[in-house]
């Protein structure tokens, strides 16, 4: 017969769980019951593997501490890796002891919560043991209680050994009507990169970095598409309606609505520059939708009249910005 012993607490000296199971561990060893200690402190890194383990053992103990509030963020791991990993067929087969002690208020919830948690994966109750310990020198000195404690361990080793029947749980009848969760059917090999992988920060960063650059290069695969499509869109029209005015020299951005990135418009006296990009500090920025471009460019509009009314932002410096409609006669050439 082998035991399989999961603490969950933090390893503390003073723990009064640590004397429970170790006394338990002694009587067990003492019945030629070969028994395996895991702490889930020094685990942490490897818990999603842990529920592999069961499968040898014909019967578990889980044992944590109530510190302040419940039985511990380590536990509660070991249990979401029984849910997510576990082999549910050999969980059904496994007697479980719950071992709660506590040195606040709780020890009673932490035992129920184990066995109940214990009973929605499947598996099959045991008697445990739970109680309230200030100072773990009240153990050692107290006979009765190391009576207790080695009755509750002669106790799981009949119930195992004589495979002893319960009647079934209303939590299990639940589970199987509305869980929706499926076994994850992995090797201890897969189990062990899985929790390495969710263990390793520097992994789990440099998975989100990765997606990051990603994203962003299917954007730009994506962005260079509508620029090979859309990429002239409105040039022409500025470059064909240009008016030169000497000396005149200003930078214009105006972002029109749907596309990714702002029209850019240079223009130094008779010469002019236009593309699709990006320029630090232009004398006017404009954002205007695309149904107001195009009423400008058919010369339905004026770049001024569209301001004035609200159809289109700007910022900037306004006669540069009225200058735009005396550099660009749209209205003038299509007259």
């Amino acid at each position: 017969m082998k035991i399989n012993i999961y603490y969950g607490g933090r390893g503390l000296m003073d723990d009064p769980t640590q004397y429970v199971i170790k006394k338990m561990q002694e009587v067990l060893e003492e019945l030629h019951v070969t028994v395996e200690r895991f702490n889930l402190y020094e685990l942490k890194n490897n818990i999603p593997t842990l529920p592999q383990t069961i499968k040898t053992a014909d019967g578990i103990i889980l044992a944590s501490t109530v510190e302040w509030y419940g039985i511990g963020g380590y536990m509660h791991q070991f249990l979401d890796a029984c849910w997510l990993y576990g082999d549910k067929e050999k969980i059904a087969k496994t007697y479980m002891c719950p071992v709660v002690m506590s040195t606040t208020y709780g020890e009673r919830e932490g035992k129920l919560t184990l066995a109940e948690a214990w009973e929605i994966l499947g598996g099959l109750p045991s008697s445990g043991i739970c109680g309230y310990i200030a100072d773990t020198s009240l153990l050692e000195e107290n006979e009765d209680y190391n009576k207790i404690i080695e009755k509750k361990a002669e106790n799981l080793y009949r119930t195992i050994n004589q495979r002893m029947a319960s009647f079934p749980a209303s939590n299990q009848a639940v589970k199987q009507m509305v869980s929706i969760t499926k076994n994850i059917d992995l090797t201890p090999q897969e189990s062990e990169q899985l929790s390495h992988y969710a263990a390793d920060d520097s992994y789990v960063k440099r998975q989100k970095q990765d997606i990051q650059e990603l994203t962003s290069m299917f954007r730009d695969l994506m962005g260079s598409n509508e620029q090979e499509e859309q990429g002239e869109e409105f040039i022409k029209e500025f470059r064909d309606h240009f008016v030169p005015k000497p000396g005149f020299k200003a930078i214009y951005k105006i972002q029109v609505e749907g596309k990714r990135k702002p029209l850019i418009i240079e223009v130094n006296g008779a010469v002019n520059n236009y593309y699709y990009g990006n320029v630090e500090n232009p004398d006017v920025e404009i954002q205007i939708s695309r149904e107001t471009m195009d009423d400008i460019i058919y010369a339905r509009m004026t770049f001024q009249r569209a301001f004035m009314g609200g159809a289109m932002k700007m910022k900037g410096d306004f006669k540069i910005l009225r200058t735009l409609d005396q550099i660009f006669a749209f209205m003038e050439k299509t007259l």
